[in-house]
């Protein structure tokens, strides 16, 4: 447990969510596109935020039920951040009822550092009580459960913190203005126990001169006047 973590209620004077916020593993639902990798990005990013544990021997489970597999593929390992890559444990399950219990299993299992799960659509088998299930053995056992909603509408869950992940514009590139630069993700908390809700930009490495696995949040795009030496200048 982490000396600044915060109750698991939704109060008048709960906090804004920040990357840094310490909060206890438990699950939390991150929907997205079925052709939208952002889901992914930020799951992983979230993982390596929240459940460091500098040992890259640890190992992790990716769990993906077969609709999902059918969305976007099985996991590209080198396109896995380097520290996570030789402690990946996939699992492709046929059915959601099957995943759910291989998640269920994973989050028990005291050797994971944490499970990333892939549930696809809205299946009969992913309801309340599902989702109880997986809240309590997550939080009894400490193994963080980040579970990806791909073509999913936010029915009754009991997740903590409830997430909808799109890609956003990518940042400036430092050397090329036509280059895409760092890739972003715009984030809607829409429903958290412990944290107000809100939307974020979030990218990686922000301010440095690569991209790292430091997640940030970052100002948004939006339309501003010119600075007023560039307008007279103009």
């Amino acid at each position: 447990m982490y000396a600044s973590e915060l109750p698991l209620a939704l109060g008048a004077d709960a906090d804004e969510w920040l990357p840094e916020l310490r909060l206890p593993h438990s699950v939390w639902e991150i929907f997205g596109s079925g052709d939208d990798a952002a889901c992914d990005a930020l799951a992983l990013a979230f993982a390596q935020e929240h459940c460091p544990d500098g040992n890259e021997d640890r190992k992790w489970l990716w769990v993906q039920d077969a609709p999902s597999i059918r969305f976007s593929g099985r996991p590209f390992l080198h396109g896995v951040p380097p520290a996570l890559r030789s402690g990946l444990i996939h699992v492709e399950a046929g059915s959601a009822a099957n995943a759910l219990w291989a998640m269920e299993e994973g989050v028990r299992c005291g050797a994971l550092s944490f499970v990333l799960g892939e549930i696809a659509g809205n299946p009969r088998a992913l309801d309340f009580t599902a989702t109880r299930r997986l809240v309590l053995a997550a939080e009894r056992h400490g193994v963080a459960l980040y579970l990806l909603r791909r073509e999913g509408f936010a029915n009754l869950s009991a997740a903590r913190l409830r997430w909808q992940v799109a890609a956003a514009p990518s940042a400036l590139h430092r050397w090329n203005a036509i280059a895409p630069g760092a890739p972003r993700a715009r984030a809607e908390l829409f429903r958290g126990r412990g944290v107000k809700p809100g939307t974020f930009v979030l990218g990686h490495g922000v301010g440095s001169h690569e991209p790292d696995h430091r997640l940030a949040v970052v100002s948004d795009i939006r339309d501003r006047p010119l600075e007023p030496d560039r307008r007279e200048a103009g």
